[in-house]
C-alpha cells in the first residue's frame, strides 16, 4: 500500500469510526437522562396529567436531555395513600395529592381541609401562599415530601344516589370518605357511616352497595365516571380541596441546587396552569356529568350544613394551630 492509499484508507477509517461512535454517544447521553416515574389518578384530557407534560417542557427548556418524566395515568399505581407511600419507598418519584390524603403524615395539613372556612379561591390561595403555606411545605419535607407549590382541585360537593338537599336527609347512610380523620369526623356528624375507601375503588364500592353516598370536586366527579353509580350532585362547597405537587425526597436529595431551582419554577408555573385547567374542566365535567343522566342540585337550610361542620373547628383546632388562627384565616 503506497503512501497516498495509506492516507486514504486512514481518513476513511477514521470517518468510519466517528460515524460509528456517534449513535453510541447519542445512546449514552439517553442513558444518562434520569427517569422520573411521575403517578397521575387520570387520563391523557384531564388536569391531573396535562399539569405533568407541562412541568416536564419546562424543565426541558432549562434542563435539556437530563431527565424524562414517565407519567403513568389512570390511577395505574394506585390511590393517593398507595402513591405517597411508594413516594417514601423510591418507586415513585413525584405525583400530585390532595393534602387531605397526606394529613397522616403531617396533620396540620388539616387547616387547608377545614369546613366553611374559606370562601374561594383567591382565599385559599393567599392563604398558601403566606406563613401557613411555608410552614405547611416544611413539615412536608420532614416526611420525605418536596412541595413545587400549592394546587387547587376546587371545592368538594356532595354525591348521592337519591336526591340530598339537607344534612338531615344523610342520616344512616354510608358515605365514602377520604382516609383522613377529618373527613370522617365531619360526616359522623350528619349521621352517616364513614367508610375510608381509595378513590380508584370508589366507583365499584358505590355500584355495589359498600357506600351510598360520597364526596368529590366537579373534575374528578367527571373524570370517574361517577355520575353513572352517583348521579345526584348536591353543590355544598363544603371544602376546598387543596393539594400539593410533590417530589419524593430519593429523588429531591440528588438534585444539584440549579435543577431545584429549575424544578420548583416549574411546578410553580405550572401549577398556575393547573388551577385555570381545573376552573376550564369543571365546567365541561358538569356538562358531561348532565348529558349522562347526572343531575346538579343546591343545598337548601346552608346554616345546618355549616353548623354541623363547626364541630370539626373546635375538634381539630388544637391539630391545625387553634381557634384564633382558624378565625385569623377566617377573617382574611
Amino acid at each position: 500500500m503506497n503512501k497516498l492509499d495509506r492516507r486514504r484508507f486512514l481518513k476513511t477509517s477514521v470517518a468510519t469510526g466517528l460515524a460509528l461512535a456517534a449513535p453510541a454517544y447519542v445512546r449514552t447521553a439517553n442513558a444518562r437522562a434520569t427517569a422520573i416515574t411521575v403517578a397521575s389518578l387520570l387520563g391523557d384530557d384531564k388536569p391531573e396529567t396535562k399539569i405533568w407534560v407541562k412541568i416536564g417542557e419546562l424543565v426541558e427548556a432549562r434542563l435539556p436531555g437530563q431527565f424524562r418524566f414517565n407519567v403513568v395515568k389512570n390511577g395505574a399505581l394506585g390511590g393517593e395513600k398507595e402513591v405517597a407511600e411508594g413516594a417514601r419507598l423510591g418507586s415513585v418519584q413525584a405525583s400530585l395529592s390532595t393534602v387531605s390524603s397526606l394529613s397522616g403524615w403531617v396533620p396540620e395539613l388539616q387547616i387547608l381541609d377545614l369546613p366553611f372556612l374559606y370562601r374561594d379561591r383567591d382565599h385559599v390561595r393567599r392563604t398558601v401562599d403566606g406563613e401557613i403555606g411555608g410552614n405547611l411545605k416544611e413539615k412536608l419535607a420532614a416526611q420525605g415530601f418536596f412541595v413545587g407549590d400549592f394546587i387547587n382541585y376546587g371545592a368538594r360537593h356532595l354525591l348521592t344516589k337519591e336526591p340530598v338537599t339537607r344534612p338531615d336527609q344523610l342520616k344512616s347512610k354510608k358515605i365514602r370518605v377520604i382516609q383522613s380523620p377529618l373527613h370522617t369526623k365531619l360526616w359522623s356528624a350528619f349521621g352517616t357511616t364513614p367508610v375510608g375507601i381509595p378513590i380508584t375503588e370508589t366507583y365499584n364500592a358505590l355500584s355495589t352497595g359498600v357506600a351510598d353516598a360520597m364526596d368529590l370536586t366537579k373534575s374528578a366527579y367527571a373524570g370517574f365516571k361517577l355520575y353513572e353509580v352517583v348521579p345526584y350532585m348536591t353543590e355544598t362547597g363544603h371544602i376546598w380541596a387543596s393539594g400539593v405537587v410533590f417530589y419524593a425526597a430519593n429523588f429531591w436529595n440528588r438534585l444539584t441546587d440549579e435543577q431545584k431551582t429549575v424544578f420548583r419554577d416549574a411546578s410553580q408555573e405550572a401549577a398556575g396552569y393547573f388551577d385555570r385547567l381545573i376552573v376550564e374542566d369543571e365546567a365541561r365535567s358538569v356538562q358531561q356529568a348532565l348529558g349522562n343522566g347526572g343531575k346538579v342540585l343546591k343545598p337548601e337550610a346552608l346554616d345546618e350544613w355549616q353548623k354541623g361542620a363547626q364541630g370539626v373547628w373546635q375538634e381539630f383546632a388544637a391539630t391545625v394551630g387553634g381557634i384564633d388562627r382558624i378565625k385569623t384565616i377566617q377573617a382574611a
